[in-house]
């Protein structure tokens, strides 16, 4: 009975376009802006797992100056993030409205809704790009006198030696993030939206959050979100083009994971968690804070039903 009575209160929101290019535009912006410096200092971490934050970001500079920052933006990250943004938005909205007709609450609507976008991104579109960022972070400078590798040779080098495989090293691990990322983000920050209302007395599912009230729940959920840390270095460590002799050939989850915990420990699998939290935090606003917002007005533009509500 109460699954008829919230399905009657929910109005399905029509597959829309509109949609679809707001989430490539919000992930364009999140990642030109902070979020691949952020990126940047956190795989150089994950790679380098001995060396401290600052000396990620003074390693990080050497490569480029400030440029060093921005390894792996044009064309990889751009690729990625007009595509995963896209995805996310599209697929989390739809599937969250779905949860939420089947009967299940605004929390675990919203942990579900961000477990399907996370897996649909990292299988549809994340693969090849997520590893050529790290290939581009972590592989070695051309010695003094020579032409550094672009990133369509490097991409064709390993195109050419392990195919399709060796392009979307990781994938795996990539979807487990994702899957694990999103679950937690929009999980935690529709529960800390839910706090939000009884603080303030918002009970009606048709009072608005401020967008102040928005973003600040998106900020702890994504800062939060960095539990997950040790499958991001696990990534890194299989997509990762740093030179190590000792690092076991074709690596899974698993050989990874056994790897990096019997060469650094426990603090291994979390190296470069500081700036994760300040990528989640700075991703999160974006798309679950923003995105939000922004669905709501471009809907009001075209005339769009909003989506279901949080």
């Amino acid at each position: 009975m109460s699954a008829n009575k919230q399905t009657a209160v929910l109005e399905k929101k029509p597959i829309s376009f509109s949609n679809i290019l707001l989430g490539a535009g919000l992930n364009l912006s999140e990642v030109t802006t902070l979020g691949q410096p952020l990126e940047v200092v956190k795989t150089t971490m994950a790679a380098h797992r001995n060396i401290s934050f600052f000396q990620a970001i003074k390693h990080v500079w050497s490569r480029g100056g400030i440029f060093g920052f921005y390894q792996g933006l044009i064309p990889w990250a751009w690729i990625e993030a007009s595509t995963k943004g896209a995805v996310l938005l599209f697929v989390s909205a739809e599937s969250e409205y779905r949860y939420k007709v089947m009967g299940l609450n605004n929390f675990t609507a919203g942990i579900m809704g961000g477990v399907t976008g996370g897996v649909a991104q990292a299988y549809l579109t994340m693969g090849f790009c997520t590893c050529m960022k790290t290939v581009e972070i972590t592989k070695q400078k051309s010695s003094a006198g020579g032409v550094p590798q672009s990133s369509w040779s490097a991409f064709k080098d390993i195109y050419k030696k392990e195919g399709i495989r060796g392009i979307n090293k990781g994938v795996n691990a990539v979807a487990i993030r994702q899957m694990t990322n999103w679950g937690s983000r929009f999980g935690l920050s529709r529960l800390v939206e839910e706090g939000i209302r009884n603080f303030t007395g918002k009970t009606n599912p048709d009072d608005k959050l401020t967008a102040l009230e928005k973003i600040f729940a998106s900020a702890i959920g994504g800062g939060l979100s960095a539990w997950n840390q040790p499958i991001e270095v696990i990534r890194v460590e299989m997509q990762s083009k740093k030179e190590d002799p000792n690092r076991p050939k074709n690596l899974t989850v698993g050989k990874a994971f056994k790897y990096i915990y019997n060469s650094n420990g426990i603090k291994g699998l979390y190296r470069g968690v500081a700036p994760r939290i300040g990528l989640g935090v700075w991703q999160t606003v974006f798309m679950v804070g923003f995105g939000d917002m922004a669905r709501e007005f471009v809907g009001k533009l075209t005339g769009e039903k909003p989506a279901a509500k949080h």
